[in-house]
Order: structure tokens, then sequence, then C-alpha cells
């Protein structure tokens, strides 16, 4: 059956806009089999789509998947009532896609080096990491940045964001998991839409990992206050703990491979280095999860074979976290407040910037700052976002419709 003239037009649209994300300009030198992949998908999301209220009222859905659904739609309205995040059509519908993740991103860094390679095309900037909606076809092209003499990282991501071009679904790759979870893959999409600066990944995702953790921090506070429950609360604390703890780990060993590839010794003793420190950072890691009491949670990140490209990846994602939680406590808490700083340190030039949220991430500790979230080992902290676009900002309760 042929597709309806909408979903015609959406998948040119996908084409220019979600291809060239994913892909940057390398998606030239491919072909048109990459824009077609990246149009596809996003068409696929769109056509499966079904609006939630008429899912949880149709006696045919699955009990637990209606509770989970209404429990999408609280978190949904109060990142918009609470948060002042976008209030539009994104994770108002539901699809199910039949896969554990949405897409795979492929991060790629030389050995002797923790800068992520880059791809970069007009308007959107450039981006550390290449996505698919199709794992085969993430595989094969790390399989191609290795044979390019890169170290190549495949990663599954649960949601992405399109910035508000599409109406983004609530996805069967994450509705599932604990309503934590689904709260803070809602508040970080939901940031994404609400601030994005064109070509600086490490300020887009730390932005948004910072409006998660406080999103998250306000609505169990928010919970707890109705139902006197702090269970929920005291859990996410303890993963926070865990997750603060990891990242710490790694940063700690980041620093020594960084001085040890900036050493003036050979490449081949610099290789020989790197895998002293690897294997060290799995023994503190061991060491780690004893105090932990055993939790295991991180054990299949370590069981990969360790590259540059593992660490470089959750750097973009946490290395300015503890600036934008200092520039929150700076607001007084206030969010409000808070986009606007944001957007003010979005607006000056890219050294300036960076410059002024290393100042930011002083050694004071942060009084208004929601503890770092513990991520699954097969979810590593990349909840990237595809749609690439030029900075955008939303006032609170704003729709793009």
């Amino acid at each position: 059956m042929r597709a309806p003239r909408r979903l015609v037009a959406i998948a040119f649209s996908c084409a220019a806009l979600i291809g060239g994300a994913l892909s940057g300009c390398a998606a030239w030198e491919d072909g048109p089999g990459y824009w077609w992949q990246s149009a596809s998908g996003q068409l696929e999301l769109v056509r499966r789509a079904q609006p939630i209220p008429e899912l949880i009222d149709d006696p045919a859905t699955d009990p637990l998947l209606r509770e989970r659904l209404i429990r999408a739609v609280e978190i949904r309205e109060f990142a918009s009532r609470e948060l002042g995040l976008p209030d539009n059509d994104s994770y108002t519908r539901y699809a199910d896609l039949g896969r554990p993740y949405v897409v795979w991103n492929v991060f790629a860094a030389p050995a002797l080096s923790l800068k992520l390679r880059k791809w970069c095309f007009p308007v959107a900037g450039c981006v550390s990491y290449r996505g698919f909606f199709d794992r085969d076809d993430a595989e094969r092209f790390a399989q191609r940045m290795r044979e390019e003499g890169y170290e190549a990282y495949v990663g599954g991501v649960p949601a992405y964001s399109t910035l508000g071009w599409f109406s983004d679904p609530l996805l069967n790759t994450f509705v599932a998991q604990h309503e934590v979870e689904v709260a803070r893959l809602i508040f970080h999409e939901l940031a994404h839409q609400r601030l994005y600066v064109s070509g600086d990944s490490a300020f887009n995702e730390s932005f948004a990992t910072a409006v998660e953790r406080i999103g998250v921090e306000r609505w169990l506070a928010a919970r707890e206050a109705v139902t006197g429950d702090s269970s929920a609360r005291l859990a996410w604390q303890a993963r926070s703990e865990r997750r603060a703890d990891f990242l710490a780990l790694l940063r700690r060993h980041r620093g020594a491979l960084s001085a040890l590839f900036a050493s003036p010794s050979s490449d081949e003793d610099k290789l020989a280095g790197r895998e002293r420190i690897f294997a060290e950072m799995r023994d503190d890691y061991a060491l780690l999860r004893q105090r932990w009491g055993g939790f295991a949670g991180y054990d299949r990140w370590f069981a990969q074979p360790l590259t540059t490209a593992h660490l470089a990846s959750v750097a973009t994602y946490t290395d300015l976290v503890p600036a934008f939680e200092s520039l929150l406590a700076r607001e007084g808490g206030d969010l409000a407040r808070f986009y606007q700083a944001a957007v003010g340190l979005s607006d000056l030039p890219a050294l300036e910037r960076s410059r002024t949220l290393a100042a930011l991430a002083g050694p004071t500790p942060i009084a208004a700052s929601a503890p770092p979230v513990e991520r699954q080992p097969e979810e590593p902290a990349q909840p990237a976002q595809q749609a690439q676009q030029a900075r955008q900002v939303r006032a609170p309760g704003q729709s793009r419709w």
C-alpha cells in the first residue's frame, strides 16, 4: 500500500534533517544509502506511533503497558508544568519498535588520543558520534573506522530528540524501564528542545544531563510529598552515589591517559602504558564494586575491550555537568533564570564559552545540584539526540506546532 502523501513528505524532510544529523558530511561519501536509512528510520517512528490516551482507553492494551503509559503521562505533564520544558506533542504518542534500542551510536577515536572524531555539516555544525537505526549498519561502520586506524565503540541509545522538528514518541526502548529512568530520559530529551547549540556536543549533553538530574530530584520530592514514601528517592540517591564513583574512576584514569599521550615517549611505549592504565582501571573498579557490596551494574561496561573511544564518549556527556549545576546554584535553583543564563552562555564565542564553563565547574560544592544518574552498562552515558539543528530556545509552554 502506498504511504499517504503526508508520510512521503515526512520521509523527504527526514532525509534532509535526520539524515544530515546522523551522518555529517560523510554521508555524501556514502551515497544515498545512509540518507535513506536515516529517513526511513524516522518514518518508522512516525508510522508506528499511536496516541497514548487511545491506548490507555483501549481494553486490548496490556495492563502493565497501560500502567506505564499513565505514569509517563504524569511525568510528561510535570516536565512542562514544573520544569519549564516545552509543552508540545512530544511524548504524547507511543511506538513499539520491536527492538531494544532506537538507534546505535558509533564513537571513534585514535588509539593514542581521547579526542573523538567528529562529523560536520552545514547549519548543525559538528557532532562526535554517528547514529544508525540498524545495529548491523552501526557495526559495519565501526569496523570501517577501525580499518581507517581508529578505535571504535558502538552503544545502543534508548531515546533521542529531533529538537521539536517532529513529535518524538514514547518508545518501548525505555518505557519498560524503572519510572525514574523514564522520567530522566523524558526530561533530558525535552531539555534538548529547550536549548541546543550547534556544533557543541559537550555543552548540549551536559546541559540536558543537568536538567534531567534536577528534574528527577524535584519529581521524586513532589511524589514523596504526596505519598510519604521515600523509597524511590533513597534508591535514586544510592544509584547516584555509585554513578558519581564510576565517573570519578573514569575521570582519574582519563587524566593518566592524557598525561601519557602528551609525554615524549615512543608510540610503542605509550601503547604499553595505555594497557597498564586500562588494567589498573579494571582493578580499581573491582575494589569499588566491593565497596558497593557487590553491585554489578557496571560489569558489562568493563567486560568490553576498553578503548579510548569508550572513555571519550562518557566525557562528552558528563564533564560539563558540574558547571551547569553550579550555574543553577548561582541562580538560586530558579529554572527560568537558569535557562536564561544558559542561553547567555550559548551566545558566547566557543572559546569564551569553554573558559566560562571551566570556571563555573570549580571545586566549590554545589548545593542545588541533583546527583549523577546511574545507567546500566548496556546504556552508556549517551542519551544522544540525533537531529542536530542550530541553537533553539523556547519559552516555557511554547509549542512548535
